[in-house]
């Protein structure tokens, strides 16, 4: 899972052992937050994802956004996202600025191992300043999770005027 920081061209991919699931992406963005947002942007109440409409993101999943949700309660942020149409992901940075440089790097030299694709992660850089960091998440995420109506009515969530099924916020909850 990527998170690519237009502003700064700095990436961050995190590498999973389990299953790609709503946990381990926010999980993902929670590590970005920790270990970059929350210094790069310290007075910072809201934050912008914009994702893919498929996978553990999925825009009409009900994991994702409950997993948002405890992410924004958490750091008591405001979280705006916005999801690419289904096969419009050319059009997502992430995939131009961060995955194709990734790829070019390691060049098809066979990745053998958890420190081999991390290796050839945090190797990754253009003249035009970009930096990845890399880490590996060893947790087991389980599949198959169900969300009650009740998380799924205690989510914060504002649907915006335009695509609501693809643009909305995810707003903490009062304490």
């Amino acid at each position: 899972y990527g998170i690519y920081d237009s502003a700064r061209n700095h990436g961050l991919v995190v590498v999973g052992i389990s299953h790609e699931t709503a946990q381990f992406a926010v999980a993902a963005i929670r590590r970005w937050w920790l270990r970059v947002g929350r210094v790069t942007y310290p007075q910072a109440e809201q934050l912008l994802i914009q994702a893919d409409a498929g996978g553990a993101n999925s825009s009409r999943s009900w994991l994702w956004k409950l997993a948002v949700q405890d992410f924004a309660d958490e750091f008591d942020l405001s979280i705006t996202v916005t999801h690419y149409p289904t096969s419009a992901s050319k059009w997502n940075l992430i995939e131009h600025r961060l995955f194709s440089f990734i790829t070019l790097n390691w060049a098809g030299q066979p990745l053998i191992s958890y420190e081999t694709v991390l290796k050839f992660i945090r190797t990754t850089k253009t003249e035009n300043g970009l930096r990845v960091m890399a880490y590996l998440d060893t947790r087991f995420y389980a599949t198959k999770l169900k969300v009650s109506r009740e998380q799924k009515a205690s989510i914060n969530l504002i649907r915006h005027r335009t695509l609501p099924q693809w643009n909305y916020t995810i707003k903490p909850r009062k304490k």
